[in-house]
């Protein structure tokens, strides 16, 4: 699975601290800490029919991994929106949109990784694209990487932070075993989450989840929890063993940039039937149908 290039996108333009750039334009500092150190948190947003699904959650989320990492003066909530809406504006985007929204912890005033060196302020980064969801809705191929999930002690995932290499990682490995992503496990064995997404099994009736001790608390996947609450789906979260993902009726995968997505293959095996099951369609549904009437508007 590789995202394609939309040529409606040649032409952006992206926000840097309250100035829009053409996207060919260099509009980054090599002295700022996203350079530096990847020190900077990020979101995903996407918009549907001019507003933004889970704006609220995801701005909440943005702020407290700025405050975990320490960030002061970090924007008040109108000020982002302010600065999405205009990039939104000035792109003339209002639907099938998917915004990287990034806060660094600013420029250095020489390179280090000591963060009394960021005496300018933050950096705010607003990327809108042009795209759809990513995946491919007739079911994806998981591969388990060697590469684990780090432990709080290490690198906290409730950090929503830049330094993606862990990620990174695992992803190579699923693209040299022919997988469009990988399934990884946290420093326990149990299963954590893809390199880029949530995990769901349909084991029975009933939804199980990973708890999020080892992966980000995600809108999406929590979207799913909330649904299936509402529909009389039964769900639980609790630690999920990679025997139990082979053994599952259905995989599915959840997230902003792919939506829902159906997991057919975890390691060579065969999930289920091999193909999208009926809860996860329901599930996809729902979702969709939830996400494009419930948004933020902005537009």
């Amino acid at each position: 699975m590789l995202q394609q290039y939309d040529e409606r996108n040649a032409g952006i333009r992206y926000w840097v601290n309250g100035e829009l750039l053409h996207r060919d334009q260099p509009g980054l500092s090599p002295f700022d800490s996203v350079v530096q150190g990847g020190d900077a948190v990020w979101e995903g947003l996407r918009v549907y029919r001019g507003a933004i699904f889970g704006l609220t959650e995801h701005l909440a989320r943005l702020r407290r991994s700025a405050l975990a990492l320490g960030f002061t003066d970090i924007p008040a909530d109108g000020v982002l929106v302010s600065a999405i809406t205009e990039t939104l504006q000035a792109n003339e985007m209002t639907d099938g949109v998917h915004i990287r929204l990034t806060l660094t912890r600013g420029v250095k005033v020489t390179s280090g990784m000591d963060p009394r060196l960021n005496r300018s302020g933050l950096t705010l980064i607003v990327l809108a694209e042009h795209k759809a969801p990513v995946y491919d809705t007739t079911g994806l191929r998981l591969a388990t990487s060697s590469f684990r999930r780090p432990a709080p002690d290490v690198l906290d995932p409730k950090i929503h932070h830049n330094n993606l290499l862990n990620s990174i990682l695992a992803k190579i490995e699923a693209n040299a075993a022919g997988a469009d992503d990988a399934l990884m496990l946290d420093q326990r064995g149990f299963v954590a989450e893809t390199n880029a997404t949530h995990l769901f099994a349909v084991i029975g009736d009933a939804l199980v989840t990973p708890t999020t001790a080892a992966c980000p608390e995600g809108i999406t996947r929590q979207t799913v929890l909330d649904l299936a609450a509402a529909h009389a789906i039964p769900a639980v979260v609790r630690d999920v063993s990679l025997t139990e993902m082979y053994a599952a009726d259905e995989v599915f995968c959840t997230g902003t940039m792919g939506e829902i997505a159906a997991v057919t293959v975890i390691d060579g095996r065969p999930i289920g039937g091999g193909e999208v099951g009926p809860l996860t369609s329901r599930i996809a549904k729902l979702y969709q149908e939830y996400a494009a009437t419930h948004g933020v508007r902005l537009l």
